[in-house]
């Protein structure tokens, strides 16, 4: 009879471990789709992030980057993804490269011309 008991306990606890597992990876998935579409712009809603958009986009896109994790594509992948489908306008920040070198140095230069002309008008007066 105490055999059973401890047959039992066992069953128990592997079943818990085997279906709670699956219960961490789903919230682990979640969790990275949530983070990735706090990191895209919905493309029908006036700057709305895909996460808080209820568009039919929004819910297309939500679907395609489960559907790319469960591929086995990290994050980094989905973006290039999206940014050729799409282009780099679904990104609330745009990569750094050469093209969009201007919109990143722009308010340092805004800021150094500023100065510049402040203090030449410091100067004169």
């Amino acid at each position: 009879m105490m055999k059973f008991h401890y047959f039992f306990k066992y069953i128990f606890c592997f079943c818990f471990l085997l279906f709670s597992n699956s219960a961490l990876s789903n919230d682990k998935l979640d969790l990275k789709i949530k983070k990735l579409t706090l990191e895209l712009r919905c493309m029908t809603c006036q700057n709305q992030s895909v996460y808080d958009s209820d568009s039919d986009f929004a819910q297309d896109v939500k679907d395609l980057v489960e559907d790319k994790f469960k591929e086995g594509m990290d994050q980094k992948e989905i973006k290039l993804f999206l940014t050729k489908r799409y282009g780099e306008y679904i990104l609330f920040r745009p990569y750094f490269n050469i093209k969009n070198l201007l919109l990143w140095l722009f308010p340092f230069i805004l800021l150094l011309f500023s100065a510049f002309f402040f203090i030449k008008y410091l100067k004169k007066n």
